[in-house]
């Protein structure tokens, strides 16, 4: 038995209200041996103020040393093991626009990209192509034909949009196209079993229509497909939890995985204010129990390597944080699915600095937010799934375990 199944025997279905704040990528690394991470560099009052009042620690999100992609990432934060639950990105993308993945379909996470007459990469996202201007060249791409297989081509948000193939036989084990460099060409589409080889082959003609398509274009002239998926089976927050669950984010991706664990998705949302709006007015008007809010700007401009905007980003994440407090959360938990250190311009296996505030926590001596001091704190270094086991303790939704 997993923990998530001792907590689904163990839940309770009245207790208090619990939001969980969600910084992607929020930890990182300093330029400098002496130096500061970028969460350490910026100015937090608020959350410094928070962590004086609560207990802090460090998140693992799979395993030490593996480092997770988004979607392993959220899965860990909301209690289900990223090793016996696999989303592939096409899925979550897909599902965050609001398309019906059926059993016959194959979901692909695209990303337009910038290709020089040779066809090696020289942008990855195409100069981060502005979603209006993507949509358009999306649509261009819905002339392609492939025999023996359907197509939908979706735009999601500034270079990034969803290829889904439906069919019959189409396996969901292809190795990603993106070489997550520039300088190189885009992959082939390689299976990695015989029951993935047609949808390897659809994946190579379509990419072939599409960089013909293409051509003309300034920035967005080639493609690379990552996360080939297919829906997986997934107990909802309301069977595992007992909670009424319902998620607030920008981007479409997060709007999936949430939408995949059963919770309800709130508003439309575009700046990380306009989310606090939404989740103002739910906290007053609705009966949630469990409120995710996802702030998407630490993650990228640590992706893009600059540690200032980054610390800026956490900045504009601090100052939010009066606005939750006054709703009087019962729980609160203030955290990031992964490291992002703008010093390595990638996701990393680091610990995630963790904070956990209800009133019955055990304070710790931590009087600041940071990864120094939420390696002295009193949560110590645990595994993401054991997030959501705390915070239902904390908010008197779990039953004695045993006599």
């Amino acid at each position: 038995m997993n923990i998530q199944e001792v907590v689904s025997q163990l839940k309770e279905e009245r207790g208090g209200r619990i939001v969980m704040m969600v910084a992607d990528g929020l930890g990182g690394l300093p330029l400098t041996p002496e130096g500061p991470t970028e969460l350490e560099a910026a100015q937090t009052p608020n959350l410094d103020r928070l962590a004086k009042r609560g207990v802090c620690g460090l998140m693992t999100p799979i395993k030490p040393g593996i480092t997770p992609g988004s979607g392993p990432g959220h899965l860990g934060l909301f209690g289900y093991d990223p090793l016996r639950y696999v989303i592939g990105r096409g899925v979550l993308e897909a599902t965050g626009i609001g398309f019906a993945v059926g059993p016959k379909d194959v979901a692909i996470r695209c990303n337009f990209c910038t290709l020089d007459a040779e066809g090696k990469i020289t942008d990855r996202r195409a100069g981060r192509i502005a979603s209006e201007e993507s949509a358009a060249v999306v649509a261009t791409l819905r002339a392609i034909r492939i025999p023996g297989v359907e197509i939908f081509v979706e735009p999601v948000k500034e270079h990034r949009f969803v290829v889904v193939f439906r069919g019959e036989g189409l396996g969901a084990d292809v190795a990603d196209t993106d070489p997550q460099v520039v300088g190189k060409p885009p992959l082939d589409p390689v299976p990695h079993d015989e029951a993935s080889r047609k949808t390897a082959e659809i994946a190579k003609e379509f990419v072939a229509q599409a960089r013909k398509i293409l051509a003309s274009q300034p920035k967005a002239n080639g493609l690379t497909m990552r996360g080939f998926s297919k829906r997986p089976h997934l107990p909802s927050y309301r069977e595992a939890y007992g909670l009424k669950a319902a998620a607030i984010a920008v981007y479409p991706m997060y709007k999936g995985l949430a939408s995949l664990v059963g919770m309800d998705l709130l508003g439309q949302s575009a700046t990380l204010e306009e989310e606090i709006d939404v989740l103002e007015k739910a906290w007053k008007e609705t009966d949630y129990d469990f409120f995710f809010v996802h702030f998407k700007y630490t993650d990228s401009r640590g992706e893009d390597g600059d540690f200032d905007a980054k610390v800026k980003m956490i900045e504009t994440f601090d100052s939010v944080f009066p606005r939750v407090e006054a709703l009087r959360p019962d729980v609160l938990i203030v955290t990031g699915d992964h490291s992002t250190p703008a010093k390595m311009k990638s996701h990393s296996w680091h610990p995630v600095p963790t904070l956990l505030v209800a009133d019955s926590c055990r304070p710790d001596a931590a009087q600041a937010f940071s990864e120094k001091a939420c390696l002295q704190g009193g949560l110590g270094h645990f595994e993401a799934v054991y997030l959501m086991p705390l915070a239902l303790a904390h908010a008197g939704r779990l039953a004695k375990f045993g006599a």
